[in-house]
């Protein structure tokens, strides 16, 4: 079988060890962790209450069990099971934890964002850092793990501190020319931080290491403005998904736009193929009707589904946003690179069951993948350039150069697909429903992945 055995989980708390050995899940008030390659329990902890959000330290040896009703985190090691860590941020309450990128301090961000916490659990030491911004991501790393970049609101003005990790000194603080901060990150090689503004004024701002400001781009004004950023593997290009349903590609050297890529409602391009997915009932013969063959949740009378090869023209199936609701539906959501940057993939928020492929050698569409309901989740195999989406139904769609295939999760229940995440080997896959998860190895799968 391509598939494990169904797992109970909560809150969608599931999580590889960043070492690849060890998956971390989550069930209530209890912390879960197994062997990756048996799926045997190796570990079970038990906190004080139901957990909000767990993440993995960096080298794999402790698990962080935050619950911000509460205001409590709980710390967990692996090598010494009768070691723990119990931080308690009383009356100011908790709203964010995290690691730190060395896996030995956590930063408690508490309630109103009056300030960060940094606990250190080698020495017990204690930081704060005032002035966090409470925005969309106001808080990144450099990949390297040697910086943290903050957003901050003081005197209602926006500023950037750039800490280093080593030991939390400040080594730059300067304002940024935006009205209202709503994000920053980090390019992968940590030369550049991209910031944005508030989607009602379209800028983004370009910072060197310093405090230097490289660079500033506007499309646009007077109108909703930018939805979504994200940098490709390489740093060679920062890509913008704005309001007006087009992706801008910025490259590295000049920060002009280089390329803009449209969502349209036709696809006329003879050079990108259409994927439409169909389904069909399988045809049930009075021999399968039997009582024993019919349970709950039987598989039996599942839809099955197939990709087709659309001819052009295509027309997409577009959801008129509601302009009296606020953040309408409308706009580029959600980017992703594939791990070669070859490959970027798109989501148009009012094309909600389209995924759209792009080639970055080409500058040009290289697939559409039409599902028959809302793509929820997709994510790209941090090894090769293959996809993998899904749509909340009992169904996991792969996708990569070769082609697309549709492939049935064969389990009691119905278990319905809504997120999934890559093992950073790229040799399987976690499934996570509404209380369960499975894990699908795709090296079953046949020569087409």
């Amino acid at each position: 079988m391509n598939f494990s055995e169904v797992f109970k989980q909560s809150n969608q708390l599931c999580k590889v060890s960043p070492d690849g050995k060890y998956l971390a899940t989550c069930v209530q008030y209890r912390l879960v962790v197994r062997d990756m390659s048996t799926l045997q329990i190796l570990q079970l902890y038990t906190c004080l209450d139901q957990i909000s959000h767990m993440d993995w330290s960096s080298d794999s040896l402790y698990i962080l069990c935050a619950m911000y009703k509460r205001g409590l985190v709980q710390v967990w090691s692996l090598e010494q099971p009768d070691w723990h860590c119990k931080i308690d941020e009383g009356s100011i309450g908790l709203v964010s934890s995290r690691w730190s990128p060395d896996g030995r301090h956590i930063l408690n961000t508490t309630e109103f964002h009056l300030r960060i916490t940094v606990w250190s659990l080698c020495t017990k030491a204690v930081s704060y850092i005032k002035y966090p911004k409470a925005c969309q991501k106001g808080i990144d790393f450099s990949r390297d793990g040697c910086y943290m970049a903050l957003a901050e609101r003081r005197d209602c003005k926006d500023y950037i501190s750039v800490f280093v990790c080593d030991d939390w000194h400040l080594l730059r603080h300067f304002e940024t020319e935006t009205q209202d901060l709503a994000g920053l990150e980090w390019s992968p090689n940590g030369c550049v931080l991209a910031v944005w503004d508030t989607c009602l004024e379209y800028k983004v701002l370009l910072y060197s290491l310093d405090g230097r400001l490289l660079s500033t781009y506007s499309a646009y004004e007077w109108s909703l403005g930018v939805k979504s950023v994200t940098w490709s593997p390489s740093s060679q290009f920062l890509a913008i998904g704005s309001y007006d349903e087009k992706v801008r590609i910025l490259n590295h050297i000049t920060w002009k736009k280089i390329m803009q890529f449209e969502h349209p409602a036709t696809i006329n391009n003879t050079k990108a193929a259409v994927y439409k997915e169909v389904e069909r009932r399988p045809a049930v013969g009075s021999e399968d009707l039997s009582l024993h063959n019919i349970t709950i949740g039987s598989t039996l009378f599942n839809t099955q589904s197939k990709y087709e090869i659309c001819p052009l023209p295509v027309q997409i199936p577009v959801v008129k946003p509601d302009p009296d609701r606020a953040n309408p539906k409308i706009g580029v959501s959600f980017m992703a690179f594939s791990s070669d940057s070859r490959y970027l993939a798109t989501k148009n928020d009012n094309m909600t069951s389209v995924v759209w492929v792009w080639d970055m050698q080409k500058m040009s569409l290289e697939a559409v993948l039409e599902q028959t309901s809302a793509a929820r989740c997709f994510q790209w195999d941090p090894r090769r350039p293959r996809l993998a989406l899904c749509t909340a139904n009992t169904k996991l769609y792969l996708w990569s150069p070769a082609g697309c295939v549709s492939v049935q999760v064969p389990s009691e229940g119905g278990f319905q697909v809504l997120s999934l995440s890559w093992h950073c080997s790229g040799d399987s896959l976690i499934l996570l429903g509404k209380e369960q998860l499975c894990l699908y190895d795709k090296r079953l799968v046949g020569t087409l992945f």
